[in-house]
């Protein structure tokens, strides 16, 4: 079963994550399946760029708790994101949770729509936004990590612009891709490679040096007796022994 459904529009390649089943969370066959789709679209020469969307009312719903992808096979997802030399458009029109927004957040740009809903909830299972600070933190106003990190409250796509996680919000989410869709056609393969080697240089250092650390930080939290306790709670639709 393909999880990565995938159509062109003239020189734009649309990569739409498909796991309706469980809401497209981080499975490893998915972002397995979307390392090869991206693959392709970089060897492509007529793909000028990509669009990564989704089916259902769900982006990505972060890890798959029952089959979760190989840390580094995760972080290598979100690398080759940021390392493409093509921009890589998010279109969102509904939520996003967890590692979910380590993948918005390693795409150039990002339109979200009326629909969309955000929150860090690794907080609430007894983990940590480790691994995903990797492309979250360089894009995200300071006060607004501080505080979503920690509580794991809900956030709208208005919210998600003002802080910088989302380029635009807009109330029709194909509407709010035209201009950008348009201003990519109009610039040059190499216009467009070289200017988005320029804006990600800072965040691909960010892999180099800190990308081992938060591996080895994110597997000791998996580890934990209050992650096993976290997880099981959310699977079973509890509260986790540590809320009072």
């Amino acid at each position: 079963m393909t999880l990565i459904a995938g159509a062109r529009d003239r020189s734009v390649a649309t990569l739409t994550l498909d796991s309706p089943a469980n809401r497209n969370a981080l499975s490893a066959a998915l972002v397995g399946e979307l390392r090869e789709a991206l693959a392709a679209a970089a060897a492509d020469d007529t793909v000028r760029a990509v669009v990564l969307t989704h089916t259902g009312s769900t982006f990505c719903a972060g890890a798959d708790l029952k089959a979760p992808p190989d840390p580094e096979a995760f972080v290598g997802l979100m690398r080759d994101i940021v390392a493409l030399p093509k921009p890589v458009v998010a279109r969102v029109d509904g939520h996003v949770r967890a590692g979910g927004l380590g993948l918005l957040a390693a795409c150039d740009i990002a339109v979200a729509g009326e629909a969309s809903s955000f929150a860090l909830t690794e907080s609430r299972l007894g983990l940590a936004p480790a691994v995903i600070s990797l492309t979250l933190l360089p894009r995200v106003d300071r006060t607004a990590a501080n505080r979503y990190y920690l509580t794991g409250e809900r956030f709208d796509a208005a919210e998600a612009a003002r802080i910088g996680l989302v380029t635009v919000a807009a109330e029709d989410v194909e509407k709010g891709l035209v201009p950008v869709l348009d201003g990519i056609r109009r610039a040059s393969p190499q216009g467009l490679a070289a200017s988005k080697e320029l804006v990600t240089a800072t965040v691909l250092r960010g892999f180099d040096q800190y990308a081992e650390d938060l591996i080895a930080r994110a597997a000791t939290l998996f580890a934990s007796e209050e992650a096993r306790e976290g997880m099981t709670a959310f699977l079973e639709r509890r509260d986790p022994a540590w809320v009072r």
